[in-house]
């Protein structure tokens, strides 16, 4: 198969025509943009109108300078300025949308959070009770257990060094302290 240039340089019936010799069509081509204020004023209700639907009524009239001031922030010439705001409207009332979800999601705090809640008066009232029976448990212990149970919950000392400080052995010491639960749990429960 040979390829042979097409002696015949005119289109044919079924070759699509350019746009300019379409019958029945007439384009028109944007070579001179509307001004500023004649574009305000008739994409401006239509934009308005869009924003209504999609946003709070008190932020309308923001939404439509805001898309405007983007588009004549532009440097370029726009050949389609009405496409070009509708493009920016629905860019801005995406953006706001995404903002809002944010400011949202930041202002919310978990149920269970002692901020909302405050202290629970029940919790507080039963750690009171506890102290109170706890208190009451350990003054029924002979002293020397007491000291010891002490000197080993509160202080944090080891047996051994409860054995020095008391000049006796470890094993008496365990002994107390384990008699010092005894009674504890008896009154006051698990510790």
């Amino acid at each position: 198969m040979t390829f042979e240039p097409a002696s015949d340089a005119r289109l044919r019936a079924d070759d699509p025509l350019p746009p300019e010799d379409r019958a029945g069509t007439s384009f028109t081509l944007c070579t001179d943009p509307p001004d500023g204020d004649t574009l305000y004023r008739s994409e401006a209700p239509r934009l308005a109108r869009y924003f209504r639907r999609r946003s709070p009524l008190d932020e309308v009239a923001d939404l439509v300078q805001e898309s405007f001031r983007r588009l004549l922030g532009v440097t370029s010439n726009v050949d389609h300025p009405q496409s070009y705001l509708s493009r920016i409207a629905s860019n801005l009332v995406r953006d706001r949308a995404a903002t809002s979800a944010r400011h949202h999601e930041a202002a919310q705090l978990p149920f269970d959070d002692d901020a909302v809640a405050g202290p629970d008066p029940h919790r507080q009232l039963e750690a009171r009770d506890a102290v109170a029976r706890l208190e009451a448990a350990l003054a029924t212990l002979k002293p020397k257990t007491r000291d010891i149970f002490l000197m080993h919950r509160l202080e944090g000392l080891s047996y051994a060094q409860i054995a020095d400080a008391m000049d006796m052995s470890v094993k008496g010491v365990e002994k107390q302290i384990a008699k010092a639960l005894v009674v504890l749990r008896r009154r006051v429960g698990p510790l």
